[in-house]
């Protein structure tokens, strides 16, 4: 029996630089992406309608627009995976495009290898969130049991405190996200706690400690400075 070919990923590119846009192009089409592009905020939105994309990369500088506008629109109806690049290498840039929705950020110039890295990363989880239950995940000697709320290390239960258990899964379940410090605190605390920065740090650290062979060079939870953390598996 003949084996279906596999379906190319669909990307959609928003940027208004030809020139980025033409190599934007062709690295994803050697990474074996189907291309489609739009040079404005207006035709992104109706792209990412029309094409259902599996993932858009979204430069923010658009001539009809912010690329924040544009993640809060289709935050309103769809959860594609959205890399941001942009030349604003402020981190309250970064902060704000990631909060409005942004499930990564690239700052420009970048290389092609970095590009591709998380792209790949972002279809992974794309991919996963499609096919997978969702009641499990196993990483490491780590296994998660969403179902019955259990979490296990090296087939031993792992006591985990009833916050610590919510943030990790809420990790878990964007890895490969860059998650701001917000982000975190609205979903794991609540609104009320969306400045108390410093719960983030505290219990990170404690469950660094749980799950990670070493804290001080941690393999799953990771920091990305002065914006917040991404979660690998």
């Amino acid at each position: 029996m003949n084996e279906e070919p596999p379906v190319a990923p669909v990307v959609l590119v928003i940027e208004d630089e030809p020139v980025i846009r033409r190599f934007l192009r062709m690295s994803l089409e050697t990474e074996g992406c189907q291309v489609w592009e739009a040079e404005s905020l207006r035709r992104g939105l109706i792209e990412s309608g029309t094409r259902k994309p599996d993932l858009v990369v979204l430069d923010l500088g658009l001539p009809d627009g912010d690329g924040v506008e544009f993640l809060r629109d289709l935050r309103a109806w769809s959860g594609i995976p959205v890399i941001v690049l942009s030349a604003r290498t402020a981190e309250a840039s970064k902060v704000e495009a990631l909060d409005a929705g942004a499930d990564d950020y690239l700052v420009k110039p970048f290389g092609t290898a970095e590009l591709l890295a998380r792209v790949r990363a972002q279809l992974r989880r794309r991919s996963r969130s499609a096919q997978a239950p969702g009641d499990l995940l196993e990483f490491g000697a780590l296994r998660i049991d969403f179902r019955h709320r259990r979490v296990e290390r090296s087939g031993q239960p792992l006591h985990l405190t009833r916050t610590e258990y919510r943030l990790l899964a809420y990790l878990a379940g964007n890895i490969d996200s860059v998650l701001t410090h917000r982000q975190i605190l609205r979903n794991v605390w609540g609104p009320s706690h969306s400045e108390d920065s410093h719960y983030v740090r505290v219990f990170m650290a404690s469950l660094r400690k749980k799950i990670e062979d070493d804290p001080s060079q941690p393999r799953h939870i990771l920091t990305e400075t002065g914006v917040g953390y991404r979660f690998v598996a």
